[in-house]
């Protein structure tokens, strides 16, 4: 009897077991990266605000060692949050606008009353994509 409880345990603990294994969520397949076939990240990037506009601009320098792509426009992203937003709250970037090589500038307009964040991501061909430039954050009163 006390043979068979120690069964009945040893299946249950194993079920329990397998019933929270696994390799977790799976992700899309990467391709394989070729040393310096990424783009750069832009850089630098710096706004100016002037009657209800804002104007980005930014560099971009490929890598010798890393990332050798030239890209073939940027891609702004921006979010808008009122001033009493909660603080640390997440919040999602959404795109804005895309300039073609070799503009490295953007203007849009904004509204007073709110924070502004913005960000800056380099594109290439077969949607290629570089890691996001630096955010910025202004508030507009």
């Amino acid at each position: 009897m006390k043979r068979l409880g120690i069964q009945f345990l040893l299946i249950g603990m194993s079920m329990i077991f397998l019933a929270f294994s696994g390799c977790g969520k799976k992700a899309a397949p990467l391709p394989p990266q070729i040393k310096g076939q990424k783009i750069a990240a832009p850089f630098d990037l710096t706004y100016a605000v002037a009657q209800k506009k804002v104007s980005l601009a930014w560099r971009h320098e490929t890598d010798p060692e890393n990332a050798l792509v030239l890209p073939e426009g940027f891609e702004i992203f921006s979010v808008k949050k009122t001033f009493d937003a909660c603080e640390g709250c997440p919040f999602e970037f959404k795109s804005i606008g895309m300039v073609m090589m070799p503009a490295m500038e953007f203007t849009t307009f904004i509204e007073k009353g709110f924070n502004y964040y913005f960000r800056v991501q380099a594109t290439g061909e077969n949607d290629m994509k570089s890691e996001f430039s630096r955010t910025i954050q202004f508030e507009y009163k």
